[in-house]
């Protein structure tokens, strides 16, 4: 194992690995750092959960010829349904009448992040695992990165460090990147049903007083629910029986899809909407989870750290081409400033959106109910909601 290298990524989940993937072929030197093992990243419950790929995300995927791996594991939306429990507002959004093909594809993250990591492993980017980051220091020419193997410390160094390591980021700590924490009071409760109608590959987002409830279809019977509650309901859904939450979960959804039932363990994970003060220090720069995480309603928290991956791979490309430092301040401010306006967008849609179907004031909740029935009515408008959902707005 060498010592020296142009680009030091932690985290080999899906914006590390899929990162690495993009510059393989640059002749930059790559080092993937990882403190779980193979196998643990694998059985690691979190493999279960299932990600919403908006459209664009997966024309990028297809673009780098890593979607044809996955495709068959993928389950198309061709439909999405949205409506408000208890109130008259609703719209639905077609594939056909945008004329594509899908407007997103439900996959386990599982599934592709063992098909990404596969391709990271038979290619030539050297993989340090398991390995914990517990020292940096960055100077003007390179970043010390100290490494704890076991009992066994290791020293290497980067022109630039990328933090891929998630939500707990410990190259974000270790940097001393502050974060802006807004506590939404919710908990989402995830989990696997099967209905006794077919789902017809539809989306389902239903709005409800506790919080927003998706359906995502993942076979023909089956969908994952994504179901926020609010805290202090959380205990009884996870303790009670399977029975009682079925009950309660039928009562939320309704009989659009018949009777419901339980096809995996449920799990429950506190929403907050996290979001970094900046991007990079020094010659650090963090991605994905790392930088930013959302709520899941809108579905677009993967999606948005997929961006920041492409992003970034295309300009260290052109970095790299013109033989300029990679890990230059006014390169990674460039790329900051990029990323910034969708970082906007998108975390300010995902919270205006929490915010307005989470509300019970009369007013808002008559115009929200509105604006979801003239939604069906003005098509200019439907489009550009479908295509935010896309992913290409």
């Amino acid at each position: 194992m060498q010592q020296e290298y142009d680009i030091v990524i932690v985290g080999s989940g899906l914006a590390g690995n899929c990162l690495a993937l993009m510059l393989k072929n640059t002749g930059l030197r790559i080092a993937i750092v990882e403190a779980a093992t193979r196998e643990q990243l694998y059985t690691s419950p979190t493999g279960d959960r299932a990600l919403a790929l908006a459209a664009g995300t997966v024309q990028i995927l297809d673009a780098l010829g890593l979607w044809q791996g996955i495709n068959k594991n993928a389950t198309a939306i061709k439909q999405i349904h949205i409506s408000d429990q208890g109130h008259f507002g609703k719209t639905r959004l077609s594939a056909q009448k945008e004329q594509v093909e899908a407007l997103g594809y439900v996959i386990s993250a599982r599934d592709i992040e063992t098909h990404i990591a596969n391709l990271v492993s038979e290619s030539t980017i050297e993989l340090i695992t398991p390995a914990r980051v517990v020292g940096l220091m960055s100077s003007d020419n390179e970043i010390f990165i100290n490494l704890k193997q076991g009992t066994e410390s290791l020293n290497i160094t980067a022109k630039l460090l990328v933090g891929a390591d998630g939500g707990l980021s410990s190259v974000r700590q270790l940097m001393g990147i502050t974060q802006n924490v807004t506590e939404y009071g919710q908990t989402a409760l995830v989990t696997t049903i099967k209905s006794t109608l077919a789902n017809n590959n539809t989306a389902f987002e239903r709005f409800t007083v506790s919080g927003p409830l998706a359906l995502l279809p993942i076979s023909s019977h089956e969908c994952s629910v994504v179901w926020t509650r609010k805290d202090e309901d959380v205990n009884a859904l996870m303790l009670g029986s399977e029975i009682d939450f079925i009950a309660e979960l039928q009562q939320c959804f309704g009989y659009k899809l018949g009777q419901l039932s339980l096809t995996a363990p449920r799990r429950a994970f506190p929403l907050s909407l996290i979001r970094a003060e900046r991007m990079f220090v020094g010659r650090t720069v963090i991605i994905g989870n790392a930088a930013h995480q959302l709520h899941p309603v809108a579905g677009q928290g993967f999606n948005l750290g997929f961006r920041d991956v492409v992003q970034l791979a295309e300009q260290l490309i052109k970095q790299h081409e013109i033989n300029r430092d990679v890990g230059d301040e006014d390169f990674l401010k460039n790329y900051a400033n990029t990323r910034k306006q969708d970082h906007d967008r998108t975390i300010g849609f995902t919270d205006i959106v929490v915010n307005v179907f989470s509300n019970e004031w009369l007013a808002l909740i008559t115009a929200r109910n509105i604006g979801l029935t003239l939604l069906d009515y003005v098509p200019s408008a439907k489009t550009l909601l479908t295509r935010h959902a896309m992913g290409i707005a």
